[in-house]
Formats: structure tokens, sequence, C-alpha cells
């Protein structure tokens, strides 16, 4: 396995997908992991993340010699590398120029790193404000940038090796050549990892944790991620998982009914509807902060799980479809990462629960629970569904909740569902919906006044949700869009386009 130290970076496990996609298993731990579960571990190689922190300031995050001197190959990563350089006894400082955006690399070295790489110029990107400017003897240059004298060093034994742009992004055209590179040609990792062996390693680790008498209470939205996390869940201890899905009030048009016909009739995994739309609308009536609703709304689900596994009998943990991006934006849970916003099943959650967590899909990317749904044999209903958050509708309707206006962004959003499937725009878009906002405007209609509600529509594109465009849908496509929700949701004059990309926004707006 390739083992990530995560110095804070919000792309640290972007690293950690490139290196899955060059079929080799990695782990992501916090820069601080002991060097004695380091060995544990028996890395193939140790890749250094990114950080937000300068190295040349007092109380920078550090890791010990021993962790660099283990004998297996590591790669810094921009501030993986002021470590590594540190390390050796090299200088760094605040650059006089800083770099952010795109860069032109000039390779001075044929290293194994840049095996394949055909230009001697490479563009890649770049995101630092320091730079390395003295090397000892025990480092050698091997590329440079107009701004960074040693965009990229490596150790005179050819052991350590430090980059100042991120391979990781899909900015660096050749990034992931590069890390390709580094793990199987450096590294020298088979690369005959595969999600079967992931499917595989996460059935064992269920089946060692739950116990033959422990039952699961897996809760259940009808999303993408906690059907696959159910399927996989499922596969581990059978008839012992319990699935409850909650009606919350907070869904779309139709939801209760699709999850009864498809997921209990199709997958065959009993479910159990737990109704409980007055006690979410009671507890956010006057509620205006987005993260007092996210906390709110994790507390109500937890209570309502712990109420039916009071029911159910013998329930011990609690299963949930937790990714990473939730969990990268809720905590920092595996490095110092900066806190985005608070996910109804991370972040949200109390601190005292009865139940244990099993979150089965909690480092992976959509796209990568999308590739386990389909190991596990689910269908295109259940894997290529839109993402939907958790919290619902709650956090679509930006001021307080309640059932009128969940009322008017329903029949909103079902528009804009009906007109996306027609329009066959459905494997293109990451997300589409409306976003009911907090204000009225001025309109006529009727040849009258109006003073209505403002619907504004999101529409994105992206590969795994951490980042994301805004889609350029076609004018009169969006024109017809428009007319349908002005006619046809009383209560809405207006239609406003969401054109801001993540970053700087995140995809749902709370």
């Amino acid at each position: 396995m390739i083992l990530i130290l995560d110095f804070g970076s919000q792309y640290t496990q972007l690293i950690a997908r490139r290196v899955r996609e060059a079929r080799a298993y990695s782990e992501i731990h916090p820069y601080h992991l002991p060097v004695e579960k380091i060995r544990a571990l028996q890395p193939r190689g140790i890749i250094l993340s990114g950080g937000p922190a300068s190295l040349y300031e007092t109380g920078a995050p550090d890791i010990a010699d021993e962790a660099l001197g283990l004998g297996c190959p590591v790669l810094g990563i921009c501030y993986g590398m002021y470590v590594i350089a540190r390390h050796l006894g090299a200088h760094s400082a605040g650059a006089a120029a800083r770099e952010y955006g795109p860069a032109t690399l000039t390779i001075d070295e044929n290293d194994p790193l840049f095996a394949g790489l055909e230009a001697r110029e490479q563009r890649v990107w770049m995101s630092h404000g320091d730079r390395v400017e003295r090397i000892p003897a025990e480092l050698c240059p091997i590329a440079h940038t107009d701004n960074s004298p040693y965009a990229a060093v490596r150790s005179r034994d050819g052991r350590l090796r430090g980059i100042q742009f991120h391979p990781e992004v899909a900015h660096t055209p050749n990034g992931a050549q590069i890390l390709r590179n580094f793990v199987l040609g450096i590294c020298g990792e088979a690369g005959d990892w595969t999600m079967a062996g992931f499917v595989e390693t996460k059935l064992a680790e269920i089946r060692n944790r739950v116990g033959p008498r422990d039952r699961v209470l897996m809760a259940l939205s009808g999303g993408v991620d906690s059907s696959v996390a159910a399927a996989l869940i499922h596969r581990a201890i059978g008839d012992r998982l319990r699935c409850v899905f909650v009606d919350t009030g907070l869904l779309r048009a139709g939801e209760r009914a699709r999850m009864e016909r498809t997921f209990a009739g199709e997958l065959g995994i009993p479910l159990r509807i737990a109704d409980a739309a007055d006690l979410f609308l009671e507890r956010l009536a006057g509620v205006l902060d987005p993260e007092q609703k996210r906390r709110i709304i994790g507390h109500a689900f937890i209570d309502v799980f712990e109420r039916e596994a009071a029911a159910i009998g013998g329930a011990r943990f609690l299963g949930q479809g937790t990714l990473y991006p939730d969990v990268i934006e809720s905590v920092s849970f595996k490095g110092p990462s900066a806190t985005i916003k608070s996910h109804h099943n991370v972040g949200g959650l109390p601190e005292r629960m009865r139940l244990e967590l099993i979150e089965p899909l909690r480092e992976l990317f959509k796209d990568e629970v999308r590739a386990a749904g389909r190991e596990l044999g689910l269908g295109s209903d259940a894997v290529d569904r839109e993402p939907f958050p958790g919290p619902g509708l709650a956090v679509r309707i930006v001021g307080e909740v309640t059932r009128e206006r969940l009322e008017l962004l329903r029949r909103a959003d079902a528009i804009v569902i009906e007109e996306i499937a027609a329009a066959g725009l459905g494997r293109r878009l990451w997300q589409a919906f409306g976003v009911l906002l907090p204000l009225k405007t001025v309109g006529v209609m009727g040849d009258g006044r109006s003073y209505e509600s403002v619907i504004a529509l999101r529409a994105v594109e992206s590969q795994d949700g951490m980042t994301a465009d805004w889609a350029r849908l076609d004018p009169d496509f969006l024109a017809r869009l428009s007319s349908r929700i002005t006619n046809e949701t009383r209560g809405v004059n207006r239609v406003v386009y969401d054109i801001t990309s993540k970053p700087p926004a995140t995809i749902e707006w709370e």
C-alpha cells in the first residue's frame, strides 16, 4: 500500500484517488501518525501532502526524522516538499512572488518521476507562497519554474523526492502520470488493486467488527451512498441488517413511494418506514442559520434511529453512507484541514450516541462509490442516481423551513427533474436543482402586480463533488424551465441561474 500523510490540504483525497487510479491501494493518515504505526502498515511508499501552513512559522506541522528513514521511497508535494527539504538541511522562505495557478515546469534531469513525459516543459498547477531557496549537498535539483529554482528535488540516493507543484489536480495535465511513475515505477507497486479488492476488504472488516448476535440499523436515504453502503453491509451480515427510511417531510416529490417500490421491491432488502415529518419541522421552526439546521437535522435523525433500534431490538450499530467529501468539509478527520460546513451525518451528529457507527464508504468519492455499487450488482436506478443531500430540501430553502415553503420548492424541483430527464442531461450533470430564496420580488402576471418568491436554479458538472463547474446549459432550455416554474408553481414570479463554481461556492447553497 501507499501511505499518504495529510498536512491539511483540501486535495489530499485527490492524491489517494490518483494512486487508486494507478490500481494501488492507499490510505490517508494524519501527518503525526506515530512511527511504530507507520512501520506496522508496511507501506511500499509514503506521500506527504500539501497544507495551508508555512514551514518557517513557529509551530508548523512536521514529522519525526524516523518517518523519513524507514527505507521506502517518499514523495513530498508542496508543503510535503518543504518538510523533506528542511529535514535534509535546506532553507525555505516566503517567495517574493507567490504562485497560484498554472505555471511552466522545466525538467532539468531525466528522473524516473518524469518517465514517459515527452516535453521538457510541462504545464503544472501551483498553489504556494513559499519556496525552497537553498539546498544541501544531499539534494539535487531536477526541475524548476521561473519563480521556483527548486520546483522538484531528489535525494542523492534516489529515495526521497519533493515537488513544488500539485500533480493530483486536473490542472496538471500529466500529474496522474507523474504519480503513477512514483507508485508503480519508484515504489514498485504491482498495480493490481481493484474495486473488487476494496469490497472484499470492507466485507471482512464488517464481519470482523459486527458480532454474530449483533444487528445493524441502516440509515437509508435512497441515494447512491446509503444504497451502496446498505448492499455492502447486507452482503456481509445478511438479515441482521435492518434498513430504516425516515420520512422527514423534507423529501422530493414521490421519494417515499420510489423507495417502497424500488429499494424494497427490487433489491429484496426489508425496509422499515419511520414517519417523522412533524418532529423535523417542529425542530426547524424559526431556524435560519444553515449550520444550526444541519445540527438539528443530524440530532433528529439520531433520535429517530435510536427509537427504531429500541423497537427492533439487538441493534448495536448504525450504518451510514458517509463519503469523504462529507468528512473533509465537516471535520478535520485525517489531518488539520479547514472545516467548510457541518454535514448532518458528520459534524451534525451529537457527541454522545448509543449506536456505534459503521461507515464503509467513508474514504471514497462518489464515482468510486458508484463503481463499488456496480461491483455489488446494483442496477442503474440505484448507482447512477443524482446526489441528493441527507438534510433534503431543508438546505435548499434559504431561511426558515415551513410546510408552505417546502411545498413551493417541491413543485419547482419536480419541474427541474422532469425537464432534465426529458432533455437527456442526467449523465452530463452532477446535480441540478432549485433553491428557494428568502426574498420576494415585484412582477407582472395577468396584467396585475405580483409580489412573490424567487427560485434559483443550480446545475453543475463534476467528477467527484470536491470541485465543480456551473453547467453552460442551452438558453432555450433555461427559458423553458423558467416559463414552467413561474407558470406552474403558484407563488414564484422570478427564476435566476447560479453561475458560480466550487470553489469559491459549495454545490449546495447551505
